[in-house]
């Protein structure tokens, strides 16, 4: 049996991958020696061949995993494993090893361009009965996502309370899965404290905003927001304010370029005529993000951010090289914005 799991959500396909080797383990081989987990970066042909037909006295049927493969830079292990595959296919090669279950689990979506030497391999494993493409959500998905696993877990979610942490967090579901966790176990906590005084078990909105940190933090908008209005005061009392709340200097600075090439980004695409859910389509950001964005980037030409960004280049090249601080530079291009 062949299982080809991929797709760009890491998380959905982590999740699917540990549900069948726990069946695997529960059903077939509770000793585990049947299970073998191969980094496909790094195996070569004979390392997985070694890991399909090693024989076991406690079980008849292997589970073989192997990730990652498609980074492997190899050649020859993808014309290996398709040899292998066209044999098996074979009724007269009396393949033994049919018996076993061989899972490939990548981070690889349908629409990436792979060389020709990758790209059969993919066709025949995305063909294959139980292959199963994880995409990464939209906003909407991400949201009923959320609320149905709030509620998977025994827990309760308001309606407006999942938009807000999707509105934080996107389509992150690593991070929507460990801060639906903390959600739950801090409504857990509060029923216990304060027993029948507790404002309901269910999670508001209110609960996710004073817990879960975004992935947009509002300060960094806000000092962003203040350059990109030339308020250069603001800007300045934001950035100290920021540094004395403990952020370091070197990440508002990676910040602040971040921001800077998502507002080149948005201009241009405004520039060309495209409106805002184009633009979320095309740049695959947050709506969040584009939204702020847009409201920013209208107080600038592409020309100026193109300057404010190699200013920002420099910045950083004397900086590493030992050449400049961040702090007083930085000081420095907002007075001159």
């Amino acid at each position: 049996m062949i299982i080809f799991l991929y797709g760009g959500d890491s998380f959905l396909g982590r999740r699917k991958l540990n549900e069948l080797k726990g069946k695997f383990l529960r059903e077939v081989d509770r000793s585990g020696n049947g299970l073998a987990v191969l980094d496909g970066e790094k195996a070569t042909m004979e390392e997985i061949n070694e890991s399909i037909s090693a024989a076991s006295l406690l079980t008849k049927k292997r589970m073989i995993v192997v990730e990652n493969l498609f980074l492997n830079k190899s050649r020859t292990i993808f014309n290996q494993i398709n040899e292998y595959f066209a044999v098996r296919q074979n009724p007269l090669s009396g393949d033994s090893a049919e018996a076993n279950i061989i899972i490939f689990l990548d981070n690889i979506n349908s629409k990436d361009k792979l060389p020709k030497y990758k790209s059969g391999l993919f066709k025949f494993l995305s063909k294959q009965k139980y292959a199963q493409e994880f995409k990464i959500l939209s906003n909407t998905e991400a949201t009923a996502w959320s609320k149905k696993e709030v509620e998977a877990r025994g827990g309760k979610i308001s309606a407006s309370a999942a938009m807000e942490l999707t509105s934080l967090l996107g389509s992150d579901l690593w991070q929507i899965n460990s801060e639906i966790d903390k959600l739950i176990n801090f409504k857990a906590g509060q029923k216990l404290r304060l027993g029948d005084d507790a404002k309901g078990t269910e999670i508001n909105i209110e609960d996710v905003k004073s817990l879960v940190r975004g992935q947009f933090d509002e300060n960094i908008f806000a000092l962003t927001d203040a350059i990109s209005n030339k308020n250069k005061n603001a800007a300045a009392k934001l950035f100290e304010e920021q540094i004395e709340a403990g952020l370091t200097e070197g990440y508002l600075f990676n910040m602040i370029i971040r921001q800077c090439k998502i507002l080149m980004q948005i201009r241009q695409a405004l520039d060309s005529g495209l409106a805002s859910r184009q633009i979320i389509n095309l740049l695959k950001l947050h709506p969040l993000i584009v939204q702020k964005g847009i409201s920013q980037a209208r107080n600038f030409n592409l020309n100026i951010l193109k300057n404010i960004f190699c200013k920002l280049v420099e910045i950083d090249y004397k900086m590493k090289s030992g050449k400049a601080d961040i702090k007083p530079a930085l000081s420095l291009l907002i007075a001159k914005i």
